[in-house]
């Protein structure tokens, strides 16, 4: 009694299923699997379990045959081949691993775009790098150069002197002393038409020494060692040696004329003809000493005041009134500055 209230509970909720997926119109027409077709009018009660379940499964397969019917008239399904080889059924099957064997790991796209990216990136930020050293030696080099010429346009050169008095005749020039009768300035030398510009000349005031301008003079092969002032005009060579104004520094580009008498004032020039290429002239300043050496002599006329001229190199000029007691002409010696 118990089993057989059991089974018809189960016949029950088996029928209620079948109307829930179903209409009764469809159990007229449906056949089972085994060909045999049920009347609509046999009951619930009067259907066997296992009928009730083939009609069950009959319903579901015909609820999803409506779905597929539906999917293919709305495009989201695509008929297939219906006879498919079993080979090739086998070789869709997708393999799963086992618990021993595990799941491969595959790489997915977007990781190696990643990894490309990251290379990209990596190659950018070493050009940016060496680009940017670039830079900072050009800035470097350019630094150089600009330090270079501001040095360069700050340097001061040292000036070159200019004479203040152009001379119109060689310094020096004197009537020879006679007895009873002292040495004089000689007039007649200069041209006429210079006398107004000479005479004007008489008084300027005479500059301070640099520096670096020569204090002293001493020639060994005769003897001298005299004092040098600036300036040679008459009074000033009464004192010494005297320089020509405006010319040069001793040690550097340019003339350094010096002028002293032969026959009076100490007669510091007595032997400048005495003098051979090749003995020293020794100019002294207040910080160092200077060694020329004589490269020739001339005797030229008083108004050849081109030996007086500039020069480009270190030389040094020495004048004195020529022949001695006579001093008509003058005695020029010429020397160049001696390197190490």
């Amino acid at each position: 009694m118990f089993r057989s209230g059991a089974r018809n509970r189960a016949k029950q909720v088996l029928w209620l299923i079948i109307q829930q997926l179903s209409t009764q119109s469809i159990l007229k027409k449906a056949p089972f699997p085994c060909g045999i077709i049920t009347p609509v009018t046999k009951r619930p009660e009067d259907l066997s379990e296992q009928e009730l379940r083939r009609l069950l499964m009959e319903k579901r397969r015909s609820a999803r045959e409506k779905r597929m019917e539906q999917f293919r008239r709305t495009g989201r399904a695509i008929p297939l081949n219906p006879y498919i080889p079993a080979h090739a059924l086998e070789e869709w099957q997708i393999q799963l691993p086992t618990e021993d064997e595990p799941a491969p790991q595959s790489k997915p796209q977007e990781s190696r775009r990643k990894r490309w990216f990251d290379r990209i990136l990596l190659a950018v930020e070493v050009l940016a790098i060496l680009g940017l050293l670039g830079v900072l030696a050009n800035g470097v080099g350019l630094l150089r150069t600009l330090n270079a010429e501001v040095a360069e346009a700050l340097r001061q050169e040292t000036p070159t002197a200019t004479a203040l008095i152009t001379a119109v005749i060689l310094p020096g020039g004197h009537t020879p002393p006679m007895a009873g009768r002292s040495a004089q300035e000689n007039w007649s030398e200069i041209p006429a038409h210079l006398l107004p510009l000479v005479e004007s000349y008489a008084n300027l005031p005479i500059p301070t020494p640099a520096p670096g301008q020569a204090i002293r003079i001493q020639i060994p092969a005769i003897g001298v060692d005299a004092t040098i002032v600036q300036g040679d005009s008459w009074e000033q060579l009464r004192k010494g040696v005297g320089q020509h104004l405006g010319t040069g520094i001793p040690g550097q580009p340019g003339n350094v004329v010096l002028s002293a008498h032969n026959d009076f004032a100490g007669e510091i020039f007595r032997y400048l003809e005495d003098l051979q290429p090749g003995d020293k002239i020794l100019l002294m300043t207040t910080v160092q000493q200077f060694t020329y050496i004589v490269t020739g002599s001339s005797i030229v006329e008083p108004t050849q005041i081109e030996v007086m001229a500039p020069t480009t190199s270190a030389t040094v000029t020495l004048i004195s009134c020529y022949p001695y007691l006579i001093d008509t002409k003058r005695i020029v010696v010429f020397g160049q500055l001696q390197t190490p």
